[in-house]
């Protein structure tokens, strides 16, 4: 008989299910988008694997076979842990796609990662391709919820796949090394690249458990999407791996955070981008300090809030720094080095802030956060079906993250933001030229710029999005309604923060557009208005 691996998933899950079977290990939480009108879904160890199981022989009925991949389109959904292990049972790749995403985007993932079949609700049908050709091998879909899909694509109810007893499917993995998911990236720079990652990666996040300091009675929160790294290595894999009870929330609602953690009784929540700024800019309740929760582990905590944050709950922040396709993974103990840091490398990696040369860079001087094994060997790194890519991301034997960042006198690092021409929103980044596609694509308008400004939040490296616009006079076209537009063809992080209305696009003799005109009209007339910044009607920056 095959001896069992904790590194590789479905293992994992056998061993908890024999070791703790009862364990209501994760818990999906309704309450904070409706109130708790609907009841919570629980998933104990034995559920999991029991599940896992009827789901990994529903996917060889449909022809499903080691290396092929399948599609999941979920918000944050038991389904998604249920999918993701039948995967690890078949040696099948599950390919997370965020619900938001938008036909084009979504049909050139599915084509690239030759997705045979997707899971999903409702809410994504209508981003299905139509057409065969824009993903061909795509043949059958599950849904958790009742909707009509394209009529060339099979179609089931996953609960009823979940409702059937089947006998046991063996599992076909025996190496660590085999690949379990494709993960893409934002595409800020190009087409989105999937990231390969393996068994072992997956199971070992759950290590950051105790590297983060997480104890036997934690109970970890997020609101986070399981479609990305964060939910899945701060909060999944450690909850799985070290028997945590975390409790999810289909997305992260910040007036409702406080009595979710208070009523499941969770003593941990992870956060990025400006999310912390959005909690302390809610109203200030005299039982702020009164919630169970000890510790915040944050990516991008505003430096300016970091120690009034704790004050004003009654925790601690922990600041850590990771990148999906490998551009290392620091963190800062709680109580250790300068507020604003991100902290030092974890153990068995090197972390330094290289000049485009490759000579590091003295402190204080910023330039780009790269990592390589301790050891001394070369990066790697696996972008599904894209060799040159894959290449191109190690130089000199360094993974080159794209962050640009400095460290201080004493070798903590910090980040500071993004190269290239992406904006960091949110903790997404976002390609300004995909924006300003969407919208001059409006009637309306005539000519549009999107440009980036310091965060509201303060966050770290982030910036709001901007689109200065010209609108067409006789079409009538206003903020509001292009706000609108922006919203049913943009993804949410991708919808400007500002429109700023101009008369004209200053441009130079070269037709380059002047960001530094536009970004001081914005601000003169922010400051004309009484307010930091706002949908605004600009007159040409001269």
């Amino acid at each position: 008989m095959r001896e069992r691996n904790e590194l590789i998933l479905a293992d994992l899950i056998q061993l908890r299910a024999e070791q703790n079977p009862d364990l209501d290990v994760l818990t999906f939480e309704h309450q904070s988008l409706d109130g708790g009108e609907t009841a919570d879904e629980v998933r104990t160890y034995a559920d999991l694997h029991e599940n896992a199981n009827r789901l990994a022989a529903g996917m060889q009925a449909r022809g499903i076979e080691c290396g092929d991949r399948v599609a999941v389109m979920l918000r944050n959904h038991p389904e998604f842990v249920e999918i993701a292990i039948a995967c690890g049972i078949l040696g099948a790749l599950i390919v997370p796609i965020d619900p938001r995403t938008r036909r084009d985007k979504l049909g050139f993932m599915l084509r690239k990662a030759g997705c045979r079949g997707i899971v999903c609700a409702a809410e994504a049908i209508a981003q299905l391709p139509e057409d065969a050709a824009v993903a061909p091998q795509l043949e059958w879909v599950w849904l958790i919820d009742a909707a009509a899909v394209p009529a060339r694509l099979r179609s089931d109810p996953i609960r009823e796949t979940l409702e059937k007893a089947v006998p046991t499917v063996d599992v076909c993995v025996d190496s660590p090394d085999a690949p379990l998911q494709i993960m893409f990236t934002s595409g800020t720079t190009g087409d989105p690249k999937g990231i390969v990652g393996d068994n072992a990666r997956f199971c070992s996040a759950g290590i950051l458990g105790l590297i983060f300091g997480y104890q036997p009675d934690d109970r970890p929160y997020t609101g986070l999407s399981l479609t990305h790294g964060n939910a899945q290595s701060v909060t999944l894999m450690p909850a799985l791996n070290l028997g945590l009870r975390a409790v999810f929330s289909r997305r992260f609602t910040k007036s409702k955070l406080w009595d979710v953690v208070r009523h499941h009784g969770c003593t941990t929540f992870s956060l990025v981008g400006g999310m912390a700024t959005a909690i302390y800019s809610e109203p200030a309740r005299p039982n702020d300090a009164d919630n169970p929760v000890r510790m915040v582990v944050s990516g991008g905590m505003p430096r300016a809030i970091w120690e009034p944050f704790e004050r004003r709950f009654d925790l601690r922040v922990l600041e850590f720094y990771g990148a999906m396709d490998g551009g290392g993974m620091a963190f800062k103990p709680i109580g250790e080095g300068p507020v604003g840091s991100f902290g030092k490398p974890m153990p068995n990696i090197q972390m330094k802030i290289l000049d485009e040369a490759g000579h590091e860079s003295p402190p204080g001087v910023v330039g780009e956060i790269c990592c390589r094994p301790q050891d001394g060997g070369d990066a790697t790194i696996e972008y599904f079906a894209d060799d040159e890519a894959s290449r191109r991301k190690i130089r000199a034997g360094w993974n080159r993250s794209g962050d640009m960042g400095h460290t201080d006198a004493d070798g903590w690092l910090f980040f500071d933001y993004r190269a290239g021409g992406g904006l960091r929103h949110n903790g997404d980044f976002i390609d300004p030229s995909q924006v300003e596609r969407v919208i001059a694509e409006c009637p309306s308008v005539a000519d549009v710029f999107v440009y980036g400004i310091p965060a509201a939040s303060g966050a770290p490296g982030e910036k709001d999005v901007v689109a200065a616009v010209v609108f067409v006079p006789e079409e009538g076209g206003s903020p509001a309604a292009l706000r609108r537009y922006c919203g049913d063809h943009l993804e949410g992080n991708s919808v400007p923060s500002h429109f700023q209305v101009v008369d004209e696009i200053p441009k130079t003799a070269s037709e380059k557009p002047q960001e530094r005109l536009l970004r001081e009209r914005l601000e003169d007339d922010g400051e004309a208005a009484g307010m930091r910044s706002t949908d605004v009607g600009a007159r040409p920056a001269r």
